[in-house]
Order: C-alpha cells, then structure tokens, then sequence
C-alpha cells in the first residue's frame, strides 16, 4: 500500500513539475511580445496610418516629334504603415500616365517594364530616378514649355489621392539623387 501511495505522489509531482514548466512557456512567450510591443508603441509609430508626402516633382520636356517622356517625384512615408502607390492622374495627360521600373539586361541593355504599384515602406522614402521608377507620361505635343506646371494626383492605396504640381525641365537640367 505503501508503494501505491509513492508512485501516486511521485505521479503527481511529475504532473505538476510539467505543468509548471507548460506555464512558464506561455508566460516567457507572452513577455517576450509584451516587450516588443512596448519597444514598437516606444518609436510612436504603433498603430500610426501611412502619412505620404510628395515632393520635387518634375516633367522632362518632350523631346520633339516624340510623343513619349517622363516624370519623377520624391514620395516619403512619414507614418508607421506601408503603403503603395498605385495610380497616377493628370488632367493635362489625356492620353495616360504609366508607372515603370527601369533596369539593365544581360549585355548593358536597357529596359522599362510597367509595374502596378510601388511600395512605400512605413517611415521610408522612394525617389524616383531614370535609373529605378519613373512615371512615363503620354504628353501633348508642343503644349509645354520649360518652367510650366503640371498638376498631378498620386493615389496610394492606402493613404488616398495627393495632388501635387511638377515643373517642367529640359533633359540634363534635371539632378536626381
């Protein structure tokens, strides 16, 4: 009887020591978000929307006979969601305007590929550049000079429509960094 009892007490223990321990991992698991949910809530970026902010836009005058150019603007993100730019209007490009990503192929070739979208990342920036994202714009012919300004609406999939104004600039006048 002596012996029943033992291995009962002992069975117990063992539960209990297991069940001790199954706790303790919860509680390390739960301290461990705790701390860096307070590290995030810390930055004051917890919970805070996409906060978009579009500067230096500006238009490469076309050149002539072509019917094709381009745009570039800075876009910062100055909240803590990322967001995405996924469209972008102008009443005085009736003929369109498309987002596109430049790159360079296999043996020093250029290309423009068309993207839907560009990514903002939450507290960060994107300037567009010949080099990376542009906006390839379907101007009118002869209708803009050297200093004109182009309104423009970038709508973000998140954060809504900004309407900025671009100015328009000969090709090499222009510095992008």
């Amino acid at each position: 009887m002596n012996v029943e009892r033992t291995t009962t007490a002992l069975g117990d223990r063992r539960r209990l020591k297991d069940a001790a321990l199954a706790a303790l991992v919860a509680v390390a698991a739960c301290s461990v978000a705790l701390a860096g949910l307070t590290a995030w809530t810390g930055t004051g970026r917890a919970g805070s929307p996409a906060r978009m902010s579009v500067t230096e836009g500006r238009v490469l005058l076309p050149s002539a006979g072509v019917a094709e150019t381009a745009a570039f603007f800075r876009i910062e993100n100055e909240g803590g969601s990322a967001d995405s730019l996924i469209r972008v209007t102008s009443r005085d490009v009736p003929d369109g305007i498309t987002l596109a990503r430049h790159g360079m192929a296999e043996g020093n070739a250029a290309y423009r590929a068309a993207v839907d979208s560009v990514g903002i990342p939450a507290g960060g920036s994107v300037a567009m550049s010949p080099q990376g994202v542009d906006l390839t714009v379907f101007a009118p012919a002869g209708k803009w000079s050297s200093g004109d300004l182009v309104p423009f609406t970038l709508e973000f999939r998140h954060s809504g429509r900004v309407k900025v104004l671009a100015v328009v600039v000969r090709s090499g006048s222009a510095s992008f960094q």
